[in-house]
């Protein structure tokens, strides 16, 4: 499953929590991630609401008021750090502080290290930003999530006032985390505030590329609806979930390759991840020998047809070489579905292959594995036997189900 964030109205915490409770994920999860933060009670609530006639749920934080709380960026890092969050949950919300964590500090001409937190570093926000970790990582657990994007985010414009006076919409925070993260800005319909730091620090840190809505078949879409509700357009922000739509027939899929002798071997792993990034369907190396007898190694990219320009762009700006050839294949793809088994109470999600109807091939997710793993604090590979053995329990315990006289 793949999901796209429609920023057309911005995007904020509680939108983004709003959303994400639309499109199916228990309040309850968001609700205990954000009480294993351990700080005073953080309540959640949801509610319908309505904007420009369109349904969808407004996520409320209700957090005592702390207006003299000034936590700087180690006392952020130090309670996330601590907390008994999920290993997914705290990495998004560790790397969504960092950013917002640098923006500032660039805005304030002072090191990251140095930089107080506000608004952004009061109880609301650290709900926004844990909730919205909990949420899509149930969604990856339970719906087999693998990617997010979203679309050109409308940041607004005019004067909003914070705590240092007024500030220019869009907030100098927002633009320098949009701009690391190479997510697209634009003012957008109305003239206010349209997208908050945290919301531009949550999607920086959740999506992997941005563009419009991809191809796909859409299976549920949320509605994170914004406090305002202002005349110029629907403030929601919308989430859509779905599978990805396969390449038509004519399209095909293509296979990229370079041969490249002067990367810096340590830099492969970087470009191999970033080419699954901008859409790659797989990507690997070839030893080879070029002429004069360098070493040398032969990149090879698959990708639909739809993505090769994105991906052709990836391959020329993370590596050295100055041409790409290129050549149609043919694949074929078996039926598959994700499922998920527990290992002492950590989730694994597990793929399943089908011919014909019938399981052929049966993987558990690594980064899974070894997210169970750090907070079992046990070997990988005793984690990754375990998953396996439990998966293939479960698989035959599903067969002996719908074939009892086997």
């Amino acid at each position: 499953m793949i999901g796209w964030f429609d920023c057309a109205a911005g995007a904020s915490g509680d939108m983004l929590l709003g959303a994400l409770v639309d499109a199916g994920v228990p309040l309850a999860v968001l609700q205990d991630a954000v009480d294993a933060l351990g700080t005073e009670r953080i309540g959640l609530t949801a509610e319908p609401a309505e904007r420009h006639g369109i349904g969808g749920t407004r996520v409320r934080v209700d957090a005592p008021e702390a207006p003299d709380v000034r936590r700087r960026w180690a006392d952020v890092r130090a309670l996330l750090t601590t907390a008994r969050l999920a290993e997914p949950v705290r990495a998004v919300a560790l790397d969504a502080f960092g950013r917002l964590a640098r923006a500032e500090a660039a805005v304030h001409r002072v090191p990251p290290e140095e930089v107080h937190f506000h608004e952004v570093g009061a109880l609301d926000a650290l709900a926004d930003i844990v909730g919205t970790g909990a949420g899509t990582a149930w969604l990856r657990a339970e719906r087999g999530l693998d990617r997010l994007s979203c679309g050109p985010v409308s940041a607004g414009s005019g004067y909003a006032r914070g705590r240092h006076g007024m500030i220019p919409v869009p907030a100098p925070a927002v633009l320098g985390v949009l701009a690391e993260a190479g997510l697209p800005v634009q003012a957008g319909p109305a003239p206010y505030e349209l997208c908050t730091p945290t919301g531009a620090a949550l999607l920086a840190a959740l999506v992997s590329t941005a563009g419009p809505l991809p191809p796909m078949t859409v299976a549920r879409t949320g509605h994170g609806a914004g406090a305002r509700d202002f005349p110029e357009a629907p403030n929601l922000l919308r989430l859509v979930l779905g599978e990805p739509a396969s390449a038509a027939p004519a399209d095909g899929a293509l296979v990229l390759e370079a041969n490249i002798d002067d990367l810096d071997p340590r830099l492969w792993p970087a470009v191999l991840a970033a080419l699954l990034c901008a859409g790659a369907a797989d990507a690997w190396l070839s030893p080879i020998t070029m002429k004069k007898g360098r070493p040398a190694h032969t990149l090879h990219v698959l990708c639909a047809a739809d993505r090769t320009e994105t991906v052709r762009r990836a391959v020329f700006t993370e590596t050295s070489t100055i041409g790409v050839r290129e050549h149609r294949v043919a694949k074929h793809a078996l039926d598959r579905a994700m499922s998920v088994v527990d290992v002492d109470g950590q989730p694994v999600r597990v793929k399943t292959a089908y011919l014909g109807g019938e399981p052929v091939n049966t993987s558990v997710e690594y980064e899974d594995v070894a997210a169970a793993a750090a907070a079992l604090r046990l070997p990988v590979k005793t984690v990754l036997a375990r998953a396996t053995t439990a998966a293939q329990l479960a698989q035959t315990a599903a067969k002996n189900v719908s074939d009892p006289l086997t």
